[in-house]
């Protein structure tokens, strides 16, 4: 979490547009990935539709990290890191879906509580709504992309899984370069054309390595262990990270109104309260189950014993 409390920040470091920034950083990871999976003597072959559905859960990345870093920039670090903060909403509703279990009404009500508090942000932020819009529609895709890592992370290593991941979001990242590129105006072209600078490509290979070969790895790794919701809920400590550290790096750039820190302090309440009351519902739970599990051995006994 405190690594990718970092990656708003660089991404505003960075001088190059926001999609230059993701189909450089993508390749970069791609190329890094393959050297990690070579040096580990890991088996790349897989099925070539199995690799195709994971290249385009790649795709879905692409598209959040353009939106996260455009979001960043449009508004600022801060709010950025607020908006995806809904993750966990979107998380709430995608994750009983794909893996076709029953919603928790707990999860769905933090999840309404953190909507609450990204409320309160919109309402005295109202500048900064379109970067905000950006980073929760990115927040969404993000919801996304974790719930299938967690079916993937069953069948392969998440090195596998995130290398063709890479892969698919440089493919998806290229082309929607290229699509721009190509419709934009002569005087536009500066815009998708401009080259890294030294310390441009210094923060893009830490945001290639260190934020994406080892923790967004490590993330998918999580996945065996956790669930998509409580992996993300956790991920919505970033925000504290990411906003301290803007405040550092980018003084009165990011200095937000009293209703932001509201509405944050409200979005984090709910995180922090998230494992006591998975805790306190899982044993309510088990209780319920065997009280019932009692209940239909008392009736079958009754009923041997007529």
């Amino acid at each position: 979490m405190i690594i990718w409390g970092f990656t708003a920040i660089l991404g505003l470091l960075i001088s190059v547009s926001s999609l230059n920034l993701v189909v450089y950083r993508t390749l970069l990871a791609t190329i890094l990935l393959w050297g990690v999976v070579y040096w580990r003597k890991q088996n790349l072959h897989i099925s070539q539709l199995k690799a195709l559905q994971i290249m385009f859960t790649g795709g879905l990345i692409a598209l959040h990290w353009i939106l996260f870093f455009q979001a960043a920039r449009v508004a600022n670090a801060s709010v950025c890191l607020a908006g995806m903060a809904t993750t966990t909403l979107w998380t709430s509703l995608a994750e009983p879906l794909f893996n076709k279990r029953k919603i928790r009404l707990f999860e769905l009500a933090l999840s309404v509580i953190m909507f609450g508090g990204l409320y309160i942000v919109f309402h005295f932020e109202m500048d900064k709504v379109a970067g905000l819009s950006m980073a929760i529609f990115a927040a969404l895709l993000g919801a996304v992309f974790s719930v299938i890592n967690g079916q993937w992370i069953k069948q392969y290593n998440h090195y596998v899984i995130t290398f063709y991941e890479m892969l698919g979001a440089w493919i998806v990242a290229t082309l929607i370069w290229l699509g721009f590129a190509l419709l934009a105006k002569p005087q536009e072209l500066e815009y998708f054309l401009t080259f890294p600078t030294f310390s441009d490509w210094l923060y893009i290979f830490i945001l290639a390595f260190v934020c994406t070969v080892y923790a967004y790895s490590v993330g998918v790794k999580l996945m065996k262990k956790f669930t998509a919701f409580a992996i993300n809920l956790t991920i919505n400590l970033e925000p504290v990270y990411g906003i301290v550290l803007a405040y550092l790096i980018f003084g009165e750039n990011e200095k937000m109104t009293w209703g932001f820190y509201v509405g944050t302090l409200v979005i984090l309440i709910s995180v922090l309260s998230y494992p006591y009351l998975n805790r306190y519902f899982m044993i309510l739970e088990r209780k319920q189950r065997l009280n019932k599990a009692m209940r239909l051995r008392t009736q079958r006994e009754k009923a041997i014993s007529q």
